[in-house]
């Protein structure tokens, strides 16, 4: 089976992707801060398959000592990790012009140096086996950047950089590395919102996208993925 690590599992798109990849049963490591979250995530998986077998790994990603934290208890169990889903990541609106708005900081470190840091980290045990699929969850804010939303789209625009950069450092070693670029998507963040159900994407689908990406052969990897919802960007 399968190593997965996953970050900011517990809900929305992680939530998604873990119950897409607990169909065919694997070693799961969900990262999240909510213990509950992932207590609920760990039964819906063993339900989907009983072969599955789940590491809960609650932390703040946001901080170096979180992502030391999600390391070492992963490097406890194994030595092996086949793919790992940097998928932890927080809205918060704010212009850079606006003087009263410091969440730059806050989305930077969740969005893009948790990903960074822990991907530094698991990176030498997965160069040496010369295996392994590296999936950064970025947006579609990554190339558009809207009004209101300066500051994660700056983080996101950060991932995506670093996704790309990652992409052509690691293709001596066989590890694939795919950024992801989901618009809207039904999740946590939209909770509240009145929209019909048709203008945003579903979860389900993004994470069958990813779980496609994955079961290519080794001879290909989807470098980039853009998903959109059918009636366009919000």
């Amino acid at each position: 089976m399968s190593n997965i690590v996953i970050t900011g599992a517990g809900k929305g798109l992680g939530k998604a992707i873990s119950e897409r990849f607990g169909k065919e049963g694997s070693n799961f490591y969900l990262c999240s801060r909510t213990q509950s979250d992932l207590d609920s995530l760990e039964s819906e998986l063993m339900k989907l398959n009983s072969n599955n077998k789940v590491t809960k790994i609650i932390c703040d990603i946001s901080t170096a000592s979180g992502v030391d934290f999600i390391f070492n208890t992963i490097s406890e169990i194994t030595d092996r990790v086949d793919l790992l889903i940097n998928n932890a990541g927080v809205f918060l609106p704010g212009e850079i012009s606006d003087p009263d708005c410091n969440n730059l900081e806050q989305q930077m470190n969740t969005n893009f140096w948790s990903a960074y840091r822990l991907t530094r980290l698991l990176l030498p045990a997965m160069k040496s086996s010369r295996t392994g699929t590296i999936i950064n969850m970025c947006s579609i804010a990554s190339l558009d950047a809207y009004p209101g939303g300066s500051h994660y789209c700056i983080s996101k625009f950060a991932l995506y950089g670093f996704s790309k950069c990652l992409r052509q450092e690691l293709i001596p070693y066989n590890i694939r590395v795919i950024s992801v670029l989901p618009g809207a998507t039904w999740s946590n963040s939209w909770s509240g919102v009145e929209l019909p159900e048709e203008r945003l994407m579903k979860a389900e689908d993004v994470a069958e996208v990813i779980y496609t990406a994955y079961s290519l052969s080794n001879n290909a990897v989807m470098e980039e993925v853009i998903l959109r919802p059918q009636l366009g960007d919000l």
